[in-house]
Protein backbone atom coordinates (compact mmCIF):
# COMPACT_ATOMS: atom_id res chain seq x y z
CA UNK A 1 0.00 0.00 0.00
CA UNK A 2 1.51 3.78 -0.58
CA UNK A 3 -0.24 5.98 1.31
CA UNK A 4 0.45 9.61 0.43
CA UNK A 5 0.26 12.10 2.67
CA UNK A 6 -0.16 16.13 1.93
CA UNK A 7 -1.06 19.30 3.55
CA UNK A 8 0.42 23.26 3.95
CA UNK A 9 2.59 23.92 6.74
CA UNK A 10 1.92 22.66 10.22
CA UNK A 11 -1.24 21.32 9.15
CA UNK A 12 -0.79 17.72 11.16
CA UNK A 13 0.93 15.98 8.01
CA UNK A 14 4.20 14.55 10.19
CA UNK A 15 1.90 13.58 12.79
CA UNK A 16 -1.07 11.93 11.16
CA UNK A 17 1.82 9.81 8.92
CA UNK A 18 3.50 8.80 11.72
CA UNK A 19 0.17 7.62 13.73
CA UNK A 20 -0.86 5.48 10.40
CA UNK A 21 3.27 3.99 10.86
CA UNK A 22 2.71 3.05 14.47
CA UNK A 23 -1.02 1.44 13.73
CA UNK A 24 0.93 -0.38 10.88
CA UNK A 25 1.78 -4.12 11.92
CA UNK A 26 5.05 -3.81 10.18
CA UNK A 27 8.47 -2.43 11.31
CA UNK A 28 8.53 1.08 10.67
CA UNK A 29 11.66 2.67 8.97
CA UNK A 30 12.05 6.30 8.71
CA UNK A 31 13.53 8.14 5.90
CA UNK A 32 14.44 11.80 6.50
CA UNK A 33 15.01 14.16 3.80
CA UNK A 34 15.40 17.61 5.63
CA UNK A 35 19.33 19.36 6.05
CA UNK A 36 20.16 21.78 8.22
CA UNK A 37 21.14 24.72 6.96
CA UNK A 38 20.26 26.89 9.61
CA UNK A 39 19.06 26.64 13.87
CA UNK A 40 15.72 27.47 12.72
CA UNK A 41 15.39 24.07 10.65
CA UNK A 42 17.82 21.98 13.04
CA UNK A 43 14.72 22.96 15.29
CA UNK A 44 11.96 21.33 13.24
CA UNK A 45 14.31 18.68 12.45
CA UNK A 46 15.00 18.29 16.84
CA UNK A 47 11.20 18.33 17.11
CA UNK A 48 10.00 15.50 14.04
CA UNK A 49 13.09 13.10 15.69
CA UNK A 50 11.59 13.86 19.41
CA UNK A 51 8.31 13.11 18.18
CA UNK A 52 8.41 9.83 16.66
CA UNK A 53 9.69 7.01 18.15
CA UNK A 54 13.47 6.20 19.28
CA UNK A 55 13.19 2.77 17.80
CA UNK A 56 12.45 3.84 14.50
CA UNK A 57 15.33 3.28 12.44
CA UNK A 58 16.13 6.98 10.80
CA UNK A 59 18.01 6.68 7.04
CA UNK A 60 18.24 10.70 7.02
CA UNK A 61 19.21 10.85 3.08
CA UNK A 62 18.58 13.84 1.12
CA UNK A 63 19.15 13.20 -2.42
CA UNK A 64 18.79 9.25 -2.81
CA UNK A 65 15.25 8.13 -1.51
CA UNK A 66 14.50 5.99 -4.21
CA UNK A 67 18.31 3.96 -3.23
CA UNK A 68 16.59 3.58 0.87
CA UNK A 69 13.23 2.55 -1.25
CA UNK A 70 14.90 -0.22 -3.67
CA UNK A 71 16.98 -1.39 -0.35
CA UNK A 72 14.91 -1.42 2.29
CA UNK A 73 11.26 -2.19 1.37
CA UNK A 74 10.72 -5.67 2.27
CA UNK A 75 6.80 -7.04 2.72
CA UNK A 76 7.46 -6.95 6.87
CA UNK A 77 8.95 -2.87 6.41
CA UNK A 78 6.35 0.14 6.05
CA UNK A 79 8.67 3.08 5.05
CA UNK A 80 7.62 6.64 6.32
CA UNK A 81 9.64 9.52 3.77
CA UNK A 82 9.29 12.91 4.98
CA UNK A 83 9.06 14.97 2.99
CA UNK A 84 8.84 14.89 -0.68
CA UNK A 85 9.15 18.84 -0.83
CA UNK A 86 11.99 18.88 1.06
CA UNK A 87 13.80 15.97 -1.33
CA UNK A 88 12.61 18.40 -4.47
CA UNK A 89 14.59 21.55 -2.82
CA UNK A 90 17.36 19.31 -2.32
CA UNK A 91 17.57 18.30 -5.70
CA UNK A 92 17.12 21.86 -6.70
CA UNK A 93 19.48 23.29 -5.22
CA UNK A 94 22.06 20.56 -5.80
CA UNK A 95 21.25 21.19 -9.40
CA UNK A 96 20.03 17.63 -9.91
CA UNK A 97 18.34 16.28 -13.04
CA UNK A 98 14.92 16.49 -11.29
CA UNK A 99 13.30 14.56 -14.21
CA UNK A 100 15.87 11.38 -13.80
CA UNK A 101 15.17 11.25 -9.84
CA UNK A 102 11.49 11.60 -10.27
CA UNK A 103 11.71 8.54 -11.88
CA UNK A 104 14.22 6.65 -10.27
CA UNK A 105 11.60 7.50 -7.58
CA UNK A 106 8.29 6.43 -9.04
CA UNK A 107 9.64 3.16 -10.36
CA UNK A 108 11.19 2.55 -6.56
CA UNK A 109 7.54 2.97 -5.84
CA UNK A 110 6.12 0.80 -8.34
CA UNK A 111 8.65 -2.03 -7.25
CA UNK A 112 8.06 -1.73 -3.23
CA UNK A 113 7.34 -5.31 -1.47
CA UNK A 114 5.80 -3.46 1.82
CA UNK A 115 3.44 -0.24 2.79
CA UNK A 116 5.00 3.62 1.88
CA UNK A 117 3.92 6.49 3.65
CA UNK A 118 4.67 9.66 1.75
CA UNK A 119 4.66 13.05 3.29
CA UNK A 120 4.74 16.39 1.38
CA UNK A 121 3.26 20.19 1.58
CA UNK A 122 1.07 21.28 -0.66
CA UNK A 123 2.48 24.68 -2.21
CA UNK A 124 0.28 25.10 -5.13
CA UNK A 125 -2.23 26.90 -3.22
CA UNK A 126 -1.27 30.32 -2.84
CA UNK A 127 -0.55 32.52 -5.05
CA UNK A 128 2.42 32.74 -8.25
CA UNK A 129 5.47 33.17 -6.55
CA UNK A 130 7.33 36.27 -8.46
CA UNK A 131 10.71 34.50 -8.77
CA UNK A 132 11.95 32.44 -11.60
CA UNK A 133 13.20 29.23 -9.06
CA UNK A 134 9.87 29.14 -6.57
CA UNK A 135 7.65 29.25 -9.83
CA UNK A 136 9.76 26.39 -10.95
CA UNK A 137 9.84 24.61 -7.43
CA UNK A 138 6.13 24.92 -7.11
CA UNK A 139 5.83 23.24 -10.91
CA UNK A 140 8.12 20.43 -9.82
CA UNK A 141 6.24 20.03 -6.84
CA UNK A 142 2.90 20.08 -8.71
CA UNK A 143 3.46 17.97 -11.29
CA UNK A 144 5.43 14.98 -8.78
CA UNK A 145 2.52 15.13 -6.38
CA UNK A 146 -0.03 14.49 -9.17
CA UNK A 147 2.78 11.66 -9.94
CA UNK A 148 2.94 10.28 -6.94
CA UNK A 149 -1.12 10.51 -6.09
CA UNK A 150 -2.02 8.67 -9.39
CA UNK A 151 0.32 5.77 -8.05
CA UNK A 152 -0.89 5.82 -4.08
CA UNK A 153 -3.21 3.60 -3.23
CA UNK A 154 -4.67 6.59 -0.41
CA UNK A 155 -4.33 10.54 -0.69
CA UNK A 156 -4.92 12.40 2.20
CA UNK A 157 -5.17 16.26 2.25
CA UNK A 158 -4.69 17.27 6.28
CA UNK A 159 -6.64 20.58 6.92
CA UNK A 160 -5.91 22.03 10.53
CA UNK A 161 -5.19 18.80 12.12
CA UNK A 162 -7.73 16.94 9.71
CA UNK A 163 -7.27 14.35 7.47
CA UNK A 164 -9.45 14.26 4.35
CA UNK A 165 -9.44 12.04 2.48
CA UNK A 166 -9.31 12.61 -1.32
CA UNK A 167 -8.69 9.25 -2.81
CA UNK A 168 -9.94 6.58 -0.68
CA UNK A 169 -8.78 3.43 -0.88
CA UNK A 170 -10.00 0.97 -2.80
CA UNK A 171 -12.96 -1.55 -1.70
CA UNK A 172 -9.93 -4.40 -2.57
CA UNK A 173 -7.43 -3.54 0.14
Amino acid sequence: MIYFIIGGARSGKSSYAESLAKNNDSDVIYIATAQAYDDEMQGRIEQHKQQRPGEWPTFEEPLEISNVINNESYSHNCLLIDCLTLWLTNLLCADKNIAGYKQQLLDALNNAKGDIILVSNETGMGVVPMGELTRRYCDEAGWLHQEVAALADQVVLMVAGIPVVIKPMSSDH
